[in-house]
């Protein structure tokens, strides 16, 4: 039986539940799907503290910032083999939530049964300087990251 919500994925969570999740299932797992270019120049989620690695996988490759004809067989070999259950939770991380949530559908499509997408993303929404990353978010919540 699928927990899969009609919206196409497992529903989504905030960057703390999300944290909470990943601290708390061992088999939980989370996957930043932003550009290498994001990931070098704004940082990245640190899960040393709870033991595990973040897998990246781009959703969409820059600079073309096209959709990876190849992401979900990719991210399925990838987690098979890590050993990762297509039982197991995964949590998708993108900026703001967006690119997140169509990778969420497309792994459930693929098979993945627990597909979460952290709503706000790593940076969350814009702030009325038109900022990211202080109103909600990975690094708005106090969530460890790192810069690359």
């Amino acid at each position: 039986m699928s927990t899969q919500l009609p919206n196409g994925y497992a529903g989504d969570v905030s960057a703390a539940d999300a944290y909470s999740m990943l601290e708390s299932d061992k088999s939980a797992v989370l996957v930043d799907v932003r550009s290498k270019a994001e990931w070098t120049y704004v940082g990245v989620p640190d899960l040393s503290e709870i033991g595990k690695e973040t897998i990246f996988v781009e959703w969409q490759e820059y600079p073309a910032m096209k959709v990876a004809a190849d992401f979900a067989p990719h991210l399925l070999e990838l987690l098979r083999a890590r050993g990762v259950s297509a039982a197991a939770p995964l949590l998708f991380l993108c900026r703001s939530g967006v690119r997140s949530r169509a990778a969420a559908i497309a792994l459930t499509q693929a098979g993945q049964e627990h597909c979460y997408n952290i709503a706000q993303g790593f940076e969350g929404p814009l702030d009325d300087k038109q900022k990211r990353g202080a109103v909600d978010g990975w690094k708005a919540r106090g969530l460890p990251w790192a810069q690359s």
